[in-house]
């Protein structure tokens, strides 16, 4: 069987990675433009200053994007190249960098996603207190208003906010991501309300502003538990797990689904932070919780978990010798199975995987290609479990490979390769990599090469 007729195939990149143009035309700073100044922070100095230039050079980008045979391409939006000091007066230059982008995607049949937050904080309001602000709510929402109102006469498809688990706990808890804090545990749940706050209001802004009907969601992290065996007792114990919240950090599913989608914290989580957590307003968990149209879920890997034979659950330590990808992250295929099926299951809402793929070891070969075996390999594997998961009943609307192209890695620099596509950071040289020839066969076919 294939996938789905409407099933979507595009993949993605965020604004900080590939836009470079840092300081031209009247763009903002962002916390990452600020983080790449401190000593040892990024990987050998790297920033994102050039990237890979997008900005100049979005019209060839959007050219590949076409000879991959991409259906829709997912990007996000700079909120200080279009607002520099996050919030008041607004960058015709910079918006005009998204109105010629979305045209240029229309013009070739991509149909544009538009994620408004994928980390790049305008450094302005940083130096406001960030998501600390009581305000910061408001001003991610007067910036979603000034998007849409651009934007989406051309664009129907948006997403809010990526991975608040990332940004908060490597940003705000850890310290390894911009912009470089390590905060006690309650200002880090400070920090999570305002932002579930943002996410609800930007999802009114665009629920009445749109010009053309919207399809709207978040890009959410996938915490994946596989069971260790097909049983029903370690399916439940691995369900448990996925839903739990046990340690006082970001990395669960619960603290951010469950107020977006049900309208509540999750019990376990209030009871364990119940002396760090916030003051919640009447009617915040009502502007939180509104209507979306699809969960959009960032799976690389997963963790296995089986039962104690007693209601509880055990994580099942790696193999030795794990397949591992070179951000030493273990491949796990079962995870587009059972990511997608324990958050349908949970939530009702038709899956879109809005990340999923693999950084590699590549480079360009003798023969002037880029031969990436592990990614075709990764890849089959992983759309192998996704179309189980839909074979069996799970409604999911699409499949976002990330990345597109080659690009700054956030603390990683340009160690890291994730793209389709090749870049020569020196020569800003694109090469279609083996693997964006055989993603574009999957797209054609609608189905996965045997």
């Amino acid at each position: 069987m294939g996938f789905p007729k409407d099933f979507v195939w595009g993949a993605a990149t965020a604004s900080y990675q590939i836009e470079g143009a840092a300081l031209e035309d009247g763009k903002g700073l962002s916390v990452w433009d600020w983080m790449c100044r401190q000593p040892d922070k990024i990987w050998s100095g790297d920033t994102g200053e050039v990237a890979c230039d997008r900005y100049h050079r979005y019209e060839q980008d959007v050219q590949l994007m076409g000879e991959i045979g991409l259906q829709a391409y997912r990007f996000s939006i700079s909120w200080a190249r279009v607002i520099p000091d996050g919030i008041g007066k607004i960058n015709e230059k910079g918006l005009s960098f998204y109105d010629k982008l979305v045209d240029c995607l229309l013009e070739l049949g991509i149909q544009p996603w538009v994620t408004l937050f994928h980390w790049d904080y305008p450094y302005a309001l940083y130096c406001r207190g960030g998501w600390l602000n009581p305000e910061s709510p408001d001003w991610f929402a007067e910036y979603a208003s000034i998007v849409v109102e651009r934007l989406s006469d051309r664009v129907s498809h948006w997403i809010t906010l990526n991975e608040p688990q990332c940004f908060i706990g490597l940003g705000h808890q850890s310290g390894e991501h911009a912009p470089g804090l390590k905060l006690g545990f309650a200002d880090i749940l400070a920090i999570c309300h305002r932002v579930l706050l943002a996410h609800g209001k930007a999802v009114r802004v665009i629920r009445d502003r749109a010009k053309i009907r919207p399809t709207v969601g978040a890009a959410l992290v996938g915490m994946v538990k596989i069971p260790s065996k097909d049983t029903s007792e370690d399916i439940e114990a691995a369900r448990l797990c996925m839903f739990s919240v046990t340690e006082k950090n970001c990395w669960n599913n619960t603290w951010f689904a469950d107020p977006m989608l049900r309208g509540e914290y999750p019990f376990d989580g209030m009871k364990l932070f119940h002396n760090e957590m916030p003051k919640i307003e009447s009617g915040d968990l009502e502007t939180i919780c509104q209507s979306l149209d699809f969960f959009g879920v960032n799976i690389y890997h997963g963790q296995t978990i089986r039962s104690n034979g007693q209601g509880g659950t055990v994580t099942v330590p790696s193999p030795k010798g794990p397949p591992l990808t070179t951000m030493d992250w273990q491949v796990t295929p079962e995870a587009l199975y059972w990511g997608p099926r324990f958050l349908y299951e949970r939530y009702q809402l038709p899956i879109v995987v809005t990340e999923n793929g693999m950084a590699n070891c590549d480079w360009v070969h003798v023969d002037g290609k880029v031969h990436d075996p592990q990614r075709i390999d990764f890849l089959t594997r992983y759309l192998q479990a996704y179309q189980r998961a839909i074979d069996d009943g799970i409604k999911a609307k699409g499949y976002f490979h990330w990345t597109l192209m080659d690009n700054f890695e956030w603390a990683y620099g340009y160690k890291q390769r994730f793209g389709l596509i090749y870049v020569d950071y020196a020569t800003q040289q694109r090469i279609l990599k083996d693997s964006a020839y055989w993603y574009k066969n999957v797209i054609s076919s609608n189905s996965i090469p045997t």
